[in-house]
């Protein structure tokens, strides 16, 4: 099975996606990426859902992305004496570290390292933004703080603060379990919440030991402000909208996701825009108008991924939710207007060989009559440099290594396809013959694009290209190569 599309999608798995027939559905719906959310359900029942999209890739036949998504620290207020407590706009509330219940006047904030940050002036927001605190005074284990909005504060909402970088890890405690649990599986990227500087993804890098990809979740207002250091340090990006409208101003959050996308589209590395994109779906078998609005406006900004959360994990449509993703999608793509933004959003810098070779073939698909562009990578990279150009042929990516074939499957445009190795170059385009004719790609008569590093197996070595026909007959009479 291939996709008619560019535009990935990433479907959650939860209680209403965990059987081998829901979660087959949702693949042949059009999910590209099955994402393991860490924040809920045990680790045998984690284990359960990667163990059935492993059994469905090989069902299939087509390698298929695992994407473990860990929590990140959670922030809590603790329990109040009466379960809840009423606070009006302008009245005082202080946040502590005492474990006694909370009540009317305060409650326990049972995370020093948020006093140690706090200044005066800075806000505190409560119950994903909903309760607006100022801080006018604190010290090491308190905050007199003035309600700015008020309403009902219950026991372990969580906490938000927006003005200050936290001296705490992006991996908790759970992460770091979690984290070696998913590797243990065989995930094949990791997400990492609560990305403040790129040392914490330096961390998780050194903890993955190269076992998954690192994608960073871009979520709080410190991670946008050091995005460009993240962004270098990362493998992929989530654009991670949920958050980011409780710690931002809401309308700053989409032009703050253009800028995230078009930087990772820049780097060549895969951004996924996420959260509510179709909310409503969760309880009804149709979107909102504007839900479909919001997904077509990040595939018209180019992301390489479009994700589901508690639509598909949780929703009562869950196959309908990537259904209508996938519908979208073709719509979108369908647009000549779409060309128009995609080509006009397109990153001109050349600085290597390898952009040179890329931006070339794109350049010669879109202006002859080349039917697919066709990679041989060992690392990935090759494929990632060609999906930057966004061209408007197929990009068939074609690796010996299962891993390399799994991670590019979150990478726009691909079509992934694990080959037996090869030590030559005609090796190469024989594979890519075959595989453009085997997809519908192409037929005995067409040319396509073949790029590739050479010498072979050596990462980051794209340096040739060759228009090449899909006869494999004429592929064999040609001079050795």
């Amino acid at each position: 099975m291939r996709r008619n599309r560019n535009v990935k999608i990433v479907a959650t798995l939860g209680p209403a996606s965990s059987s081998y027939a829901v979660i087959r559905a949702l693949y042949e719906a059009g999910a590209d990426v099955f994402r393991l959310n860490m924040s809920h359900g045990s680790h045998d029942e984690i284990a359960a859902r990667h163990a059935i999209v492993r059994r469905i890739e090989a069902d299939v036949g087509r390698p298929i992305a695992i994407l473990a998504d860990l929590q990140g620290p959670k922030l809590r207020v603790g329990l109040f004496a009466a379960g809840a407590a009423e606070l009006a706009e302008g009245a005082r509330f202080r946040f502590d570290l005492d474990p006694a219940p909370g009540d009317g006047t305060r409650v326990e904030l049972p995370h020093p390292e948020i006093f140690a940050a706090l200044e005066p002036g800075a806000t505190v927001l409560v119950n994903d933004g909903k309760m607006r605190f100022r801080v006018e005074a604190c010290t090491s284990s308190s905050a007199d703080c003035t309600v700015l909005t008020g309403g009902t504060i219950s026991n372990r909402k969580g906490v938000n603060v927006p003005d200050v970088v936290l001296p705490l890890a992006a991996l908790s405690e759970k992460d770091l379990a979690d984290l070696e649990f998913a590797c243990s599986l065989g995930v094949d990227w990791l997400a990492l919440s609560f990305v403040q500087r790129g040392a914490d993804v330096i961390e998780a890098r050194d903890l993955a030991r190269g076992r998954a990809a690192i994608l960073s979740k871009i979520e709080k207002p410190a991670a946008v402000k050091a995005y460009a250091e993240i962004l270098a340090l990362s493998d992929g990006i989530m654009v991670a909208r949920g958050d980011l409208g409780v710690e931002l101003p809401v309308e700053s959050v989409p032009p703050i996701q253009k800028r995230l996308v078009r930087g990772a589209r820049a780097a060549a590395k895969p951004v996924i825009v996420a959260t509510q994109m179709l909310e409503s779906m969760i309880e009804s078998p149709m979107p909102t108008r504007a839900e479909v609005s919001d997904v077509a406006t990040a595939i018209y900004e180019g992301a390489d991924a479009v994700m589901l959360s508690a639509e598909s994990a949780a929703g009562q449509y869950p196959v309908e939710a990537v259904t209508t993703m996938h519908k979208v999608a073709l719509s979108v793509e369908s647009d000549p207007t779409y060309r128009d933004i995609i080509e006009a959003s397109r990153s001109a810098k050349r600085q290597t060989v390898a952009d040179g070779i890329v931006a070339a073939a794109r350049e010669i698909a879109e202006t002859t009559e080349i039917k697919a562009i066709c990679c041989f990578s060992q690392s990935g990279t090759t494929v990632s440099l060609v999906a930057r150009e966004r061209p408007r042929v197929p990009i068939v990516a074609m690796t010996p290594l299962v891993a390399t074939a799994r991670r590019l499957c979150l990478t726009w445009g691909t079509t992934c396809v694990v080959v037996p190795p090869v030590d030559r170059f005609k090796g190469a385009v024989l594979a890519s013959a075959q595989q453009a004719k085997a997809l519908g790609f192409a037929t005995e008569s067409d040319q396509i694009l073949v790029t590739a590093g050479v010498p072979f197996n050596v990462q980051g070595t794209t340096n040739i290209l060759r228009v090449a026909p899909c006869d494999e007959r004429l592929i064999y009479s040609a001079e050795p190569t």
